[in-house]
């Protein structure tokens, strides 16, 4: 089973995390199942940018971005080359090592 491990993140998990991830689940969605609340303003339906991620290891263990996510992507605070929507990218086999950036472009978070 992969390892998704999450950087601290001041608000939604201050000490970091390491969570036994499920593959063929996003990473957005295992760190729900994981009460890693990462913000989804669009209910996982790639319309928006608040669950980007940044892949800081096992980044080329994922499917590559199609055109509509880098479409997205281009919105999104903080980008950098190891940028995903998190609603996006399928766990596979390999472990992954997470950054949930600081700032999403949404104004006020969503509750769900």
């Amino acid at each position: 089973m992969p390892i998704i491990k999450v950087l601290p993140h001041a608000e939604l998990c201050p000490q970091g995390a390491q969570i036994d991830a499920e593959t063929g689940l996003s990473i957005c969605r295992n760190l729900l199942n994981h009460h890693v609340e990462i913000e989804h303003a669009c209910e996982l339906s790639r319309a928006c940018t608040t669950c980007h991620v940044i892949v800081r290891e096992g980044f080329n263990t994922l499917d590559p971005s199609d055109e509509d996510e880098d479409d997205l992507l281009d919105k999104a605070w903080g980008l950098t080359s190891q940028s995903r929507l998190s609603c996006q990218a399928i766990v596979k086999d390999s472990d992954l090592t997470i950054e949930i950036p600081k700032y999403t472009i949404n104004h006020a978070k969503e509750e769900h």
